[in-house]
């Protein structure tokens, strides 16, 4: 057994890899720069942190989600691997101290934001750091082509320069071919890169679009009929809610998540789930990140997602364990113009986009060439009440801004309350003999928590604390304030918001310069993935071979179980009605690429339906190719 199977063993259990998984390690230890696409579930983590096992120092992993970073850092300790993460709302001297136990510790994995590149502290300590190897997770954030542009990724190549002998790993699920060339580019791969793609094709998930007025009959009648633990996708944080009282109301045990509640409601939420005592879970898309359920049998949207890239990775979140499972959407025609309302909405003017920006300028108060690099907490909802903004606009003036390079706003963070003692033993002491009423809790978190005279220590579990004092959680956090004022301690207390990092210094609104070129890109692109999302929901042609079509799969075979391969037959053909209709469709093809409209046309209306009957089958059989322009042409004979 080889060094990277005995570790797969020694900390995962598994006797084995998984396929490609083995290619993609040894490329990554024969110090070659990798790229691998691989579907939601496929294993991509052990990629780089296998290899990070087998070498001396330490992995860098270069990841866009908070929620997604703890995840893998909390597994990775559960299994005896020294893993940190460093993550704007952090303190600084926290972030001093992980940092250096990069460096000059045993930590073997390291996470960090994209942006977090560009600070002093890491360029600096990079230098001194012995670098394995540079992890790169949701690559598909490099491409302005993709659907989640994250400008911070085209940082990378420069940083790179600081480590130049160390390989880059760059993964992700959700990446079409413009995507896949646009990240080797922008990441400057060295040559003789190693490039491994296993099929985002998953024989065991049925994928079905059924068109429905009242979707929570619907919903209720396929979680009925499906057994098992199930996620059900909804658009807003009211839905979800309402979804989940409805379904309890039926009898099927349900909960409801977003980003809107609280860590501890999330936390129990999404362990009830986990271990089934919840059996579905109605969220948004906050939901699902870094969540490993391998035995989910259904996943339903009650919305159309405006790209396909989202809704393939959220889909994609059923049957892990390689067991049949399903995968729904369910659409009404409505659903077209709310996506195209909402594509609207998305691309304000530059009057609202400054009109936002200098919001946040008076609201944290920073002056004219200030700001750069400091973070705060952030809660759209009162500040667009502050400003008298709209939310659904300004949340859209946000994203540009951030994918222009000005700010980046993260995730809902949740940091525990930290406490250090900052004076000497016998001056804390005197103290106690002076305060009898803070000498308790000085005592208990002394006598509970290690190290609080040497950095800040977490308070993980407030309530317990409180309640071993028999205080209030309110009353203790009174009593450590009082601490702090007295210079006793240095107390930090919990967060949980998201956070706002300027990466620009602050320029009057009539200064803000925005990329209008790079603007009008992303307009066109969010415009072509919507409608290819709406393509997918209203074209009766086997969804598994839409989606890898969609995915550069272009030669896969109809996957025979999903809702338009099962209901093949429903539309019998009379004589030689078929061949018929073939025939005129391949020699409309000759002459020139149609769509499935233009096709349409050619025909009376009565033919409507069984055309695209035809349509499908020459699909399926390979007899029709489909370009990026949804355009027919002749393919094989």
């Amino acid at each position: 057994m080889d060094r990277k199977t005995e570790i797969l063993k020694e900390f995962w259990g598994f006797d084995s890899f998984r396929p490609l998984q083995d290619e993609i390690i040894d490329s990554v230890l024969n110090g070659k720069d990798t790229l691998a696409l691989m579907p939601t579930g496929g294993g991509k983590s052990l990629c780089f942190q296998v290899p990070a096992l087998v070498e001396d120092g330490v992995c860098l992993v270069i990841s866009p989600l908070i929620a997604l970073m703890k995840d893998q850092v909390k597994n990775l300790r559960k299994r005896g691997i020294k893993a940190d993460a460093v993550f704007s709302g952090m303190h600084y001297k926290e972030i001093d101290r992980i940092i250096d136990n990069a460096v000059y510790g045993d930590t073997k994995l390291l996470y960090v934001s994209p942006e977090r590149l560009q600070t002093d502290i890491l360029k600096e300590r990079i230098k001194k750091m012995n670098v394995s190897l540079l992890a790169i997770d949701e690559a598909h954030c490099v491409s302005q082509w993709g659907y989640d542009f994250r400008p911070a990724y085209l940082n990378i190549p420069e940083f790179r320069k600081l480590i130049p002998y160390t390989p880059l790993l760059a993964l992700t699920a959700t990446a079409t071919p413009d995507v896949v060339d646009d990240i080797q580019e922008k990441l400057a791969f060295k040559p003789e890169a190693g490039i491994f793609q296993k099929s985002f094709g998953r024989s065991n998930l049925s994928y079905s679009v059924f068109q429905e007025e009242n979707k929570r009959v619907k919903l209720f009648d396929i979680l009925s009929k499906v057994k098992g633990s199930g996620v059900v996708y909804a658009g807003t944080r009211r839905k979800t809610k309402d979804i989940a009282v409805y379904l309890y109301r039926k009898g099927i045990s349900a909960e409801f998540y977003h980003a809107g509640l609280t860590p501890d409601q999330r936390s129990k939420k999404q362990d009830d789930w986990i271990s089934g005592k919840i059996r579905i879970m109605v969220a948004t898309n906050a939901f699902g990140m870094g969540i490993d359920k391998p035995d989910v049998r259904v996943v339903v949207h009650m919305d159309l997602p405006n790209n396909l890239e989202a809704y393939f990775q959220e889909a994609g979140r059923g049957g892990r364990d390689g067991k049949k499972s399903y995968s729904v959407l369910l659409y009404s025609p409505k659903d077209k113009s709310t996506l195209e309302k909402q594509y609207e909405q998305s691309f304000p003017e530059s009057g609202e986009i400054k009109r936002v920006w200098q919001a946040l300028g008076s609201k944290y108060q920073l002056a004219i060439g200030a700001g750069k690099g400091d973070s705060f907490d952030f809660d759209l909802i009162p500040f667009c009440e502050t400003y008298s903004l709209d939310i659904v606009k300004t949340h859209s003036a946000l994203k540009i801004l951030e994918q222009d390079g000005w700010l980046t706003l993260s995730e809902a963070v949740h940091l525990p309350p930290t406490v250090k003692f900052i004076v000497e033993k016998e001056a804390l002491y005197d103290y106690q003999l002076k305060n009898k009423k803070l000498d308790k809790p000085i005592r208990r978190i002394l006598q509970t928590y290690q190290g609080g005279y040497n950095r800040l220590i977490p308070l993980k579990n407030m309530g317990r604390l409180a309640g071993s004092l028999k205080w209030s959680q309110e009353h203790l956090i009174k009593a450590l304030e009082i601490l702090h004022r007295d210079e006793i301690i240095e107390f930090r207390p919990a967060k949980d918001k998201p956070q706002i990092t300027f990466l620009r210094e602050r320029r009057g609104a009539n200064d803000l310069q925005l990329n209008k070129e790079r603007y009008d890109f992303r307009k066109e692109r969010h415009f072509f993935r919507m409608n290819k999302a709406i393509s997918y929901a209203e074209t009766p042609i086997c969804r598994s071979k839409q989606l890898l079509a969609y995915f550069g799969e272009t030669e896969s075979d109809a996957c025979g179980i999903c809702d338009v391969c099962t209901g093949r037959n429903q539309s019998e053909f009379k004589g030689d009605e078929f061949e018929r209709l073939k025939t005129k469709i391949l020699r409309l093809l000759k002459r020139e690429n149609l769509n499935t409209e233009e096709i349409l046309e050619a025909f009376a209306p009565k033919w409507e339906v069984k055309l695209l009957k035809v349509i499908q089958y020459l699909y399926e059989e390979g007899i029709l190719l489909m370009d990026k322009e949804d355009k027919f042409s002749l393919g094989k004979e």
